[in-house]
């Protein structure tokens, strides 16, 4: 049962952060903030299948979709964000050039590939990269790296450059959240092969819920009056 919560629950604080980050988009017209909310909405579906796939079983659709979205490019997309926010428009543009034709390729390798879901656990957390050969699984841990480099170092960047410079206090706490946040959602992946299934699920909603937090705290103002969809509906009711 639980291993059936966790995802659901993990899937819809991933699809709230998105709509969320996405209505941002659409006021400020931010790239990072379009590509973050694409990172987002591909936390959800995996993080969606993965409790599909507990509640009702496995197919091997459910685990295709779970394991290009989630284990694979999930983690690229949203260090990609990253990546648009602190470095020059020009040079992040070449990168997601790079990302996407990679993206369709991993895409096209991995929906190709014999896929055997028998190889896989008959109960408990039962996803992981096994019923796949290992002629595709390289590509999951080089889009993760890629990811995973690209987030934390960029939060880990930033908070060192707020916490030297003495400015914005509350964006050390920020990035330092959206860090830890990301390390221990890449975590997961990598406790998962050592024999401890069941900290994915658990690492999934931590490291989700900690980015969240990070990405409210990064408001002077914390809390969710910061959105513009809440200010505005706030604002209305005032009027």
């Amino acid at each position: 049962m639980i291993n059936t919560i966790i995802p659901a629950i993990t899937s819809i604080i991933s699809l709230i952060f998105a709509i969320i980050v996405l209505d941002q988009y659409l006021v400020n017209k931010k790239a990072y903030q379009l590509v973050w909310f694409f990172g987002l909405l591909l936390y959800f579906i995996s993080t969606g299948c993965a409790f599909l796939i507990e509640l009702n079983g496995l197919t091997e659709v459910k685990y295709l979709l779970w394991y290009i979205c989630g284990a694979t490019l999930v983690a690229a997309y949203l260090g990609m964000g990253t990546i648009y926010l602190l470095i020059q428009k020009r040079i992040a543009n070449i990168i997601m050039i790079a990302l996407v034709v990679a993206s369709i390729t991993a895409i096209i390798l991995i929906s190709i590939a014999d896929v055997d879901i028998k190889l896989l656990p008959a109960s408990g957390p039962i996803l992981s990269g096994d019923a796949l050969p290992k002629s595709v699984r390289w590509l999951t841990p080089t889009f993760n790296t890629f990811g995973t480099i690209a987030l934390v170092g960029g939060a880990g960047y930033s908070a060192y450059h707020y916490w030297s410079h003495r400015l914005l206090r509350h964006r050390v706490t920020s990035n330092i959240l959206i860090a830890a946040g990301a390390l221990l959602a890449a975590a997961g992946g990598l406790v998962a092969r050592w024999g401890y299934e069941s900290f994915l699920y658990w690492s999934e909603l931590l490291g989700i819920i900690l980015i969240f937090i990070g990405f409210l705290r990064s408001s002077e103002k914390f809390g969710f009056d910061r959105i513009p969809l809440i200010h505005r509906f706030l604002r209305k009711s005032t009027d």
